[in-house]
């Protein structure tokens, strides 16, 4: 009896040993695939900065613009516009020639707050491209940066942008730089509010024409016809003089002819 257990307990164990093995697989769980995680996204590319003064100073000539710019600090506020928010800036900038155009006094007789004021005109607190121009026409009058009422009216003539102030309406002559957030557009005139002026400013005096090369050595007519008039009197009194030569001789041989007469009678 004791014999017949401890078979049955030696078999029991050796199925246990041999079927553990199959019940352990089947009992543990199914290792978890690996989890695959998304591609990390490429940070988005820095902001391009646009130099406001490098870019005008190289693209001009707008000199005069940017002196009063630097001398305003206004260039800080423009280049603040362009690189530190989202909507941009516009910039109009008057030529050289724009400015040489008009009195000087029209500028020289502004106060300090006057002229930054008259700069801050010339910028609209946005990015515009030149395409955008046309539907902007139809918001008119446009806010610029000097804040009410210094205001802008933009219209687009076939093509033609042209910017209008009180005193003056200039085109678009060409586009300096377009990229956002900064655009950048030349003008041929200098934009002229009725807050700043009253009347219309003058223009410059017109030069003086340079005399032309070998012009002074040349005789004018007023010298030819002095020169001829001279001429004309040192002749007729030369003539004069012989007239009367001749007269006198004349008169004595009439004398002496007369004396030999009286002789012989």
């Amino acid at each position: 009896m004791m014999e017949s257990k401890s078979a049955i307990i030696l078999a029991a164990a050796v199925l246990a040993v041999l079927f553990a093995p199959a019940l352990g697989q089947k009992s543990s769980p199914p290792a978890p695939a690996p989890m695959s995680l998304p591609p990390t996204p490429a940070p988005a590319p820095a902001p391009h900065y646009v130099d406001l003064a490098e870019l005008l100073s190289v693209a001009g000539p707008f000199h005069t613009f940017l002196n009063y710019l630097e001398k305003s600090n206004v260039i800080e506020t423009f280049q603040g516009q362009a690189n530190n928010t989202k909507v941009g800036i516009t910039v109009f900038v008057p030529k050289d020639s724009a400015f040489s155009a008009l009195k000087q006094s029209t500028f020289s007789n502004l106060t300090a707050d006057q002229l930054k004021t008259l700069l801050l005109y010339h910028a609209l607190p946005k990015f515009y491209s030149l395409a955008e121009f046309k539907n902007l026409s139809s918001l008119n009058p446009v806010n610029t940066f000097a804040g009410s009422p210094y205001t802008l009216n933009l219209t687009d003539d076939m093509g033609s942008i042209y910017v209008q102030s009180m005193w003056s309406r200039p085109k678009i002559a060409s586009s300096v730089y377009a990229t956002r957030p900064v655009a950048v557009y030349a003008l041929n005139k200098v934009l002229l509010p009725m807050q700043l002026f009253s009347k219309d400013p003058p223009l410059a005096p017109v030069p003086a024409p340079a005399p032309e090369p070998g012009a002074s050595d040349a005789p004018g007519p007023a010298a030819g016809k002095a020169g001829g008039l001279t001429g004309g009197k040192g002749d007729s009194t030369s003539a004069a003089r012989d007239t009367g030569a001749v007269g006198v001789a004349s008169s004595l041989l009439l004398a002496a002819a007369a004396g030999c007469l009286i002789l012989q009678w």
